[in-house]
């Protein structure tokens, strides 16, 4: 009812023909993930969310994930789980029998054991905290599950901390060493040293103040000072079983895979001495749950490592390199186990998901590439690559069994099915999408190329209009993505109803990877390194005037938008340019040396320009890197967006960009949304969501007479 009364309102805004993308077709999107075969191959699960009426606010829409499961043999699913309750951490039981996955019932999420044959899901664990990642372990047969706990909660919690830990590492809380703070007297806030500090926790408890000591204190929605934990646990799947913690979360383990029954690999910080938020160096170690002990089998100074994956025999782990510091893509390696020899995967490109093949010969990989993420084959004994999937496309999830592959895929066509690739043949699993866009007319993006000022290749890809016609003009919109390391192209979804809605309202498209993005390897990401405008300018103002060359576009009515980096670029854009006839930035950042006090992605700051605002030379590299230092010569009609709750970028970003400019007289309007991060284009409340598309419309529409 409620979709339908939306649908009635937003014709009045001009929809066109009922076979174009309306704004409200955003709440139709489903989105497939999380696909993974059953032990013996002949099964596979996966998730899909939708967007649904809020059952307890009227207008307004949530966001629910349900469990479907298929069979291999006749391509049919069917959904196993459905209501108001999302799951997460779909896995198969060891047995492949029955599927594992959480459910959050209101106040916190538990593991859940539902049968294949039916049933009602059975409640594994009844945790006082929330509970994540569960997985049945092949090496002993119990059920693990990480959960998370603040600090001060484990000093007392004698399940995680039966020996009364505490940490090596400074809380860096001034002439306290480590847990010494903590007062067991009753609270007084007229009573004696101990019993005033147990008052002040109290208040703290109560969230009436937060205390703040440590680096990292800004997440995405909300600031904390509050230091969380994660302790993994391993629950024997017996009657009146007790939930054993079996690492020490003070050790902070980052990632971990189990090796055989007693022993894990296990990431940990390089430094156990200083403070979590400080060490940016970590290091690869085995761990043995009997004896407790660590022993290290990778540390480099400069650093840090991540998703380990270790093949079906146990004798090899694949695992990524990074540096600590700077600008560059993660390394794949593998490790022998037992001799110590590491060998290189020389790509260099992000990969999303790495997994191996039944006889441990091969390597499965998704690397993000030009605009693309197809599925790859290594062999490690060739060291060959073999791509698998479309360059077209982007692989979302996948898994491997045998010979077959199962996906999830978005594209041009549709924003995400499932698909099947066996014997080299594809075959698609759902029509989730499919079925509503059958009779849409959508934009088709045709990929092009330049060569830059640095020589490097540069895509671009450019949409006409909808009811586009030879001999007519129609206005044009830059858009331009953030990072400054994302990567757009055929194979993004992110962007995939953005782009096809403008187009359905008469906008032509031109979007590119200026240098800076990710996707074609660590020299062509490092290119923007103390260069974030004038560099990436001339490349997307190249892309601008290649689309012009075209012949169908109206010079007069030139539009560009982008979010996050791509705010940042907007801004800089309409500072050194009159071309624009509209603009709108998005969760931008417009003064760097604010920004690094401001975000919690302050430390783009020193890898990007080498240092910190407080050095003379930085300072001088961040004030000519700022938009706001040429605000003045800003006279291009401007809306400014942003979150209230978003704190990568900082909200004062925005409020700097906007005060200036309405000082300054210019055309300027400044749009926030209460509550909202800076995933708010992205997975963020939909009536916001279209509430930033309309308004991005309306206003390019009063400049571009549309």
């Amino acid at each position: 009812m409620m979709r339908t009364l939306l649908l009635i309102l937003f014709v009045s805004f001009g929809a066109l023909a009922q076979n174009t993308i309306q704004v409200t077709d955003l709440l139709k999107i489903k989105s497939v993930g999380k696909p993974s075969f059953s032990p013996d191959g002949q099964k596979f699960l996966y998730t899909v969310t939708s967007v649904e009426d809020d059952p307890d606010t009227k207008g307004d829409f949530v966001y629910q994930t349900h469990l479907y499961v298929g069979d291999v043999a006749t391509k049919t699913s069917r959904a196993m789980t459905a209501g108001r309750y999302s799951i997460s951490g779909a896995n198969w039981s060891a047995d492949g029998k029955s599927i594992l996955f959480t459910r959050d019932l209101g106040n916190k999420s538990q593991v859940y054991q539902l049968s294949l044959v039916g049933g009602e899901a059975l409640a594994l664990t009844n945790a006082k905290v929330s509970v994540q990642n569960p997985s049945i372990s092949k090496h002993d047969g119990r059920l693990y599950y990480t959960s998370g706990i603040t600090l001060k909660d484990f000093y007392a919690d004698s399940i995680a901390n039966p020996r009364h830990l505490i940490p090596s590492w400074s809380l860096e809380k001034p002439q306290v060493a480590n847990a010494s703070f903590v007062s067991k007297a009753k609270a007084n806030p007229n009573g004696s040293i101990d019993e005033v500090r147990a008052y002040l926790a109290q208040n703290e408890k109560d969230k009436k103040a937060k205390v703040i000591n440590r680096l990292q204190f800004q997440e995405e929605m909300t600031t904390s000072g509050e230091i969380s934990l994660s302790t993994i646990y391993a629950l024997s799947l017996e009657a009146g079983a007790k939930p054993v913690a079996i690492n020490n979360p003070l050790h902070r383990w980052s990632d971990w895979e189990q090796l055989n029954a007693n022993n894990f690999l296990v990431i940990l910080p390089a430094d156990s001495l200083t403070h979590p938020d400080k060490v940016l160096e970590s290091q690869l170690v085995r761990y043995d749950v009997v004896s407790r002990t660590y022993s290290s089998l990778l540390i480099k100074p400069g650093y840090r490592y991540s998703n380990l994956s270790i093949n079906n025999k146990g004798d090899q782990v694949a695992f990524f390199e990074s540096k600590s510091t700077g600008v560059s893509n993660p390394i794949l390696k593998v490790m022998n186990l037992s001799s110590g020899v590491i060998q290189d995967v020389a790509l260099d490109r992000v990969i999303t998901q790495v997994k191996w093949s039944a006889d441990d010969a091969k390597l499965y990989l998704t690397p993000q590439d030009q605009g693309a993420v197809p599925i790859v084959e290594y062999t490690l004994a060739t060291k060959k690559f073999k791509t698998l999937t479309s360059t077209l496309e982007g692989v979302l999830g996948f898994d491997v069994a045998g010979d077959q592959f199962i996906y999830a895929k978005t594209s041009i066509e549709n924003p995400s099915e499932l698909y099947m690739l066996s014997n080299g043949k594809v075959s698609r699993l759902t029509d989730f999408n499919a079925v509503w866009l059958k009779d849409m007319q959508l934009a088709k993006a045709v990929k092009h190329q330049f060569i830059n000022k640095l020589g490097q290749t540069v895509d671009y890809w450019v949409m006409k209009p909808i009811g586009f016609q030879e001999g007519k003009k129609f206005p044009l919109v830059l858009e331009i993505h953030g990072g400054p390391t994302a990567m757009w192209g055929t194979g993004e979804a992110s962007m995939w109803h953005e782009f096809q809605y403008y187009a359905a309202k008469g906008y032509g498209i031109v979007y590119c990877n200026p240098r800076g993005s990710g996707g074609y390897g660590t020299p062509f990401m490092a290119s923007n390194v103390k260069d974030w405008g004038a560099g990436p300018m001339a490349d997307v103002m190249r892309v601008t005037d290649l689309a012009i060359k075209e012949g169908w576009v109206d010079t007069t009515k030139l539009g560009v938008t982008g979010g996050s980096y791509a705010g940042y670029l907007v801004a800089w854009i309409v500072g050194h340019t009159n071309r624009f006839k509209v603009a709108a930035a998005q969760r931008g950042v417009y003064e760097l040396s604010t920004f690094f006090g401001e975000g919690n992605a302050w430390r783009l700051v020193p890898n990007y320009f080498g240092g910190y605002p407080w050095e003379k030379a930085t300072r001088a590299v961040l004030d000519r890197e700022s938009p706001l230092s040429y605000v003045a010569n800003i006279k291009t009609p401007l809306i400014i967006f942003h979150g209230e709750n978003d704190l990568r970028t900082g909200v004062i970003q925005s409020e700097m960009l906007y005060k200036s400019l309405k000082q300054l007289g210019r055309e300027v309007e400044y749009v926030r949304h209460p509550g909202a991060s800076h995933e708010i284009t992205r997975a963020g409340n939909n009536r916001q969501r279209i509430d930033q598309m309309l308004r991005t419309w309306e206003f390019f529409a009063r400049y571009l007479n549309q």
